[in-house]
């Protein structure tokens, strides 16, 4: 399969081959992505998270269709520019936060900066104006999402959550858990995970 990125063509042309798509946060979203381009017979080169690099570009007929098929899975075809670049931000810290075994010892402004190719000080006056939420709460409720997937696993303590997820002592992981959910590790343990949320609704 030939890879978009060495493929020879202009930047303008290679942008017409490539569509962004909202709500892709997981391995199974790439899967149902592939099932509909195949069921609509629309040829692609590549599928990952949030983007699709197709071997031509997208017919009229053919966008509305695969928009359709996308929102009847709960995802959305993007256009606008500043909705691409949120998405890509909040792709970047998903990947960075639920990788398995990824210590989050990185600078997270060095991060996004290395990822989405902007300053950060852009990114930041950028994603609360799209989202309503600033980029530091977002990579903590997701921080926190990713402990309740440790807690429910109930592989590793609490002291070895901390330790993966970089906080600085377990103190500190269990008052930033409570400040998100209402309730400490131990009780959200004895709820048996009940309160986890998608993803792509955080």
């Amino acid at each position: 399969m030939t890879d978009p990125k060495t493929k020879q063509t202009t930047p303008e042309e290679a942008d017409k081959n490539r569509i962004h798509i909202k709500n892709m946060v997981c391995p199974r979203c790439i899967m149902a992505v592939r099932q509909i381009l195949d069921r609509l017979e629309i040829p692609y080169l590549s599928v990952e998270l949030g983007e699709v690099w197709l071997k031509q570009p997208l017919k009229d007929q053919q966008k509305i269709t695969l928009q359709r098929e996308l929102e009847s899975i709960g995802f959305e075809l993007l256009e606008d520019q500043r909705q691409q670049l949120v998405e890509q931000i909040k792709r970047s810290i998903i990947e960075l936060v639920h990788q398995e075994n990824n210590e989050l010892k990185v600078n997270l402004s060095d991060f996004l900066v290395e990822q989405c190719h902007h300053d950060y000080s852009f990114l930041s006056k950028l994603f609360p104006e799209v989202c309503g939420i600033t980029i530091e709460k977002y990579f903590i409720h997701q921080k926190i999402e990713r402990v309740k997937e440790l807690l429910a696993y109930n592989e590793l303590s609490l002291s070895e959550i901390a330790l993966l997820l970089n906080y600085s002592s377990t103190a500190h992981l269990s008052a930033q858990f409570k400040s998100v959910t209402g309730m400490t590790p131990t009780q959200f343990k004895q709820q048996e995970g009940g309160m986890r949320k998608p993803l792509d609704q955080i």
